[in-house]
């Protein structure tokens, strides 16, 4: 059984928190996973939403997760960012850090970041300052009212801006894109984070035929550097995106594989396909 690490930086009776070490460069990555899930199991009310759910994912790989309403995507993520703390099971990112010591916000500050299916963008305001509230940095009060971009915090803002396809759009409000570019505009705000683990929800739910090969694109550009778990649940966009495939049905792994091998299985096409 893989042993884990209690960090002394995560202390809460630390006052000097700029002193800690950042808990992503602490990550151990030596062993090429990022994300383990182990005999993860959670239920509200009765209903079992996660049983006894194994998951792994590769550090750089880009995953597309899909399942039936109710096959537990929603709740695993949640599990994994912090929301909803698990039943019994263990949930470790890198080698040697327990997720489940962690609150939501450090688990944002370690490097993990979800995007939701809505956009969840500040439409009054520009493209560049939607990134640059996003950008990984101290926030507090204080912080705001005296800080000043740098030239490279200005560079990073129009090459994330570039990356997903804003560039030219960095001083209209965010309220004049399309929903296609608002998508495009949250993953960008994501990456001023700069995580290393991206759950991505629904990504092309509402998009053109030519915005969902430019977001399969962006996503595509992103893996290797990002780990990038993608749900979903159109089946032309993840053909054109996996690598592999994982399935879940009532809250564990039903298969697991390529996508051909996913659409070869005989108890994804009878579950989930419906055959």
């Amino acid at each position: 059984m893989m042993q884990t690490q209690t960090r002394g930086y995560l202390r809460r009776d630390r006052v000097f928190d700029f002193l800690a070490p950042s808990i992503s460069d602490q990550l151990d990555r030596s062993h090429g996973t990022l994300l383990y899930m182990e005999n993860v199991s959670v239920a509200f009310d009765g209903f079992q939403a996660i049983n006894d759910l194994n998951f792994y994912v590769d550090n750089g790989e880009l995953r597309c997760l899909i399942g039936a309403n109710g096959a537990g995507k929603t709740t695993m993520m949640d599990i994994i960012t912090g929301k909803t703390k698990p039943d019994t099971g263990r949930v470790v990112y890198g080698k040697n850090v327990d997720l489940l010591d962690l609150n939501e916000a450090q688990i944002a500050i370690a490097g993990i970041g979800r995007k939701f299916q809505k956009p969840t963008v500040f439409e009054n305001l520009s493209v560049f300052t939607n990134l640059e509230l996003s950008m990984a940095d101290n926030k507090s009060i204080w912080w705001t009212l005296r800080s000043k971009l740098s030239s490279s915090q200005c560079d990073w803002i129009e090459q994330t801006a570039d990356l997903v396809g804003l560039k030219e759009m960095l001083t209209k409000p965010s309220g004049y894109l399309s929903h296609g570019q608002k998508q495009w505009l949250e993953i960008g705000m994501l990456l001023m984070q700069k995580p290393l683990l991206l759950l991505i929800d629904e990504p092309v739910a509402g998009m053109t035929h030519q915005e969902m090969d430019k977001t399969g694109e962006l996503l595509l550009s992103l893996a290797g550097d990002h780990t990038i778990v993608v749900v979903e649940h159109d089946m032309e966009f993840v053909r054109s995106i996996a690598n592999r495939v994982t399935v879940l049905n009532q809250g564990t792994v039903l298969a697991e594989g390529t996508m051909e091998e996913i659409q070869n299985n005989d108890d994804v096409r009878r579950v989930y396909l419906g055959e």
